[in-house]
């Protein structure tokens, strides 16, 4: 959200300056349709109501509109959403014919106004964090067998934190049944997934795919229901975003699709792993990832106390079965493994109540 409470013409005019290079001077600011001109207090107007502005540059009269995008449904909840539109704008309606031009992009901050305009790309500046992927910690457990005390406790250390942060919660139903519909329908989640999977394999075919995903519109219309669950979230919780230093320290990086939404997220980004090193293990589910597996999901629940979580994960673990199962993203493993994860991404939306602790028959026959 924009944090400055009024827009100053004043800043228009320093904003129009830095642009066109000359003198400026504003003339009038009204809103269009009709309106006469009136002293502009952002959260009066929103953000959804373009600004006529009248003015002179070098003595020479100009009309320019300043257009935003209204904060809400349709992904236009968070700021970057509404910046993604705008930075879409500011190329598109130049390169089509007939269009109104774009002049810049530009955005509101303490200071008054900024301009864009001339990024081709943009990019993100962090700092360095020390620290080992956990993802190693899995393949030195896959290739010895052997688990060790601090192995436990880093499952311990990471269920804890997930709890803690999804103690957190926010009070916004839109928000949540959106996170629930980009569950199914975003780029990156069930149905990204579903159509980055190659149709050449004659052991899988569309129809068991479109199996998947008519099972996972089902799970929308029940999860949507759940707006009390919007929590705090990191988005993307697995083994090659957490990086651990001594003992049960860690980082985690690179949250993904937004701050706030359903905790069962996290939950089944990192645990999926825990069942796709066990089958590149011993290609079937047992210790000692089976016991990683169950300490984790112990630890949540009790710390947290969200036994609701179980009814809500399904489709959330359907998804991550169906990352850990692809071609794509991973293709050196062996076809039963990819038949097995197959079977659990399905089979696991036929479960109306989750129990982690005995998931042999979601893991059940071939497909």
């Amino acid at each position: 959200m924009i944090k400055v409470s009024r827009l100053d013409p004043s800043d228009i005019q320093k904003y129009l300056e830095s642009l066109f290079g000359g003198i400026i001077q504003i003339d009038s600011i009204s809103t269009l349709g009709g309106m006469e001109e009136v002293e502009y207090v952002l959260k009066d107007y929103g953000y959804g109501t373009p600004l006529l502005i009248k003015f002179t540059v070098d003595g020479e009269p100009r009309k320019n509109v300043l257009g935003t995008v209204r904060p809400g449904a349709f992904g236009h909840d968070l700021m970057s959403d509404r910046a993604a539109i705008l930075l879409w704008q500011s190329s598109a309606f130049n390169h089509l014919p007939r269009h109104v031009r774009s002049i810049d992009v530009g955005g509101f901050t303490d200071d008054g106004l900024k301009s864009i305009g001339d990024v081709q790309e943009v990019f993100l500046l962090m700092e360095y964090a020390e620290g080992v992927e956990y993802f190693h910690d899995l393949d030195r457990i896959k290739d010895t067998g052997v688990v060790n005390e601090l192995d436990f406790s880093r499952v311990k250390a990471l269920a804890s934190y997930l709890s803690s942060i999804h103690s957190i919660k926010k009070d916004d139903p839109g928000y949540y049944e959106r996170r629930t519909r980009e569950l199914i329908g975003h780029n990156e989640c069930i149905f990204g997934l579903t159509d980055s999977y190659p149709m050449d394999h004659e052991w899988i075919k569309p129809a068991f795919l479109a199996e998947i995903e008519k099972r996972c519109i089902d799970w929308r219309w029940r999860n949507k229901l759940l707006t009390h669950r919007l929590s705090q979230v990191h988005g993307d919780f697995h083994p090659f975003n957490i990086l651990f230093r001594e003992g049960t320290d860690f980082t985690a990086l690179d949250r993904s699709r937004g701050s706030y939404g359903e905790p069962a997220d996290d939950l089944a980004g990192l645990s999926i792993n825990y069942l796709f090193w066990g089958l590149l293990h011993k290609v079937r589910f047992t210790s000692p990832f089976k016991d990683l597996w169950d300490t984790f999901y112990s630890t949540y629940l009790n710390e947290s106390g969200d036994e609701e979580v179980l009814r809500v994960i399904p489709p959330y673990l359907s998804w991550r079965a169906l990352v850990v199962g692809s071609p794509v993203w991973y293709p050196h493993y062996s076809l039963k493994i990819r038949r097995t994860l197959l079977r659990f991404a399905r089979n696991i939306l036929e479960v109306d109540l989750f129990n982690p602790f005995d998931v042999k028959d979601i893991l059940g026959d071939s497909i």
